[in-house]
C-alpha cells in the first residue's frame, strides 16, 4: 500500500516505514548518539513517543490526518544504538474523521518499551488552512 500522508518526515528523527497495510503500519526508529539527554546514553523520551505518533498517522493514511489526543505510557527506557518498532493498528474508526489507533513500540529484544492509544483525525483540509 502507498503512503499518503506525512510524506518529509525525518527517517533519522521519527523513523522509517517498514509496512503499510489497510489500518496497520510498522515504523522502525535507530536511536542515535543525538536523541541522547546523558553521557550513559538514555534516550530522549520524545523520540519515542515521536515514532508512535508517526506510525499512527501512517497507519491512518489519510493525507490530512492530525493527532488530536494521546493517552501513552513510557514503559522501559531506551539507550543509543536500540532499533525501536512501532506497530500501529487502527482499533476503532469512529466515524470517517475519527480514529482511535494502539501503538505499541517495542526494542531489537522483543521488548515492549512505550503504548499509546492516539486519536486521530482526518481532516478535509490540511490543518492550516482551517486556522
Amino acid at each position: 500500500m502507498q503512503q499518503n500522508t506525512h510524506l518529509k518526515t525525518s527517517n533519522e528523527l521519527v523513523g522509517t516505514v517498514i509496512s503499510i497495510e489497510e489500518n496497520k503500519a510498522t515504523v522502525q526508529l535507530k536511536i542515535s548518539e543525538n536523541m541522547a539527554v546523558d553521557s550513559v546514553g538514555l534516550a530522549h523520551g520524545g523520540f519515542t513517543f515521536g515514532l508512535a505518533d508517526y506510525a499512527a498517522m501512517v497507519a491512518t493514511n489519510h493525507p490530512n490526518v492530525v493527532l488530536g489526543k494521546a493517552e501513552v505510557k513510557f514503559i522501559k527506557p531506551t539507550v543509543v544504538g536500540d532499533l525501536l518498532t512501532a506497530e500501529a493498528v487502527i482499533s476503532e474508526k469512529v466515524n470517517p474523521v475519527k480514529s482511535a489507533v494502539s501503538v505499541t513500540v517495542k526494542n531489537q529484544n522483543e521488548v515492549v518499551v512505550f503504548e499509546g492509544d492516539f486519536i486521530c483525525f482526518s481532516l478535509d483540509k490540511h490543518v492550516l488552512q482551517n486556522l
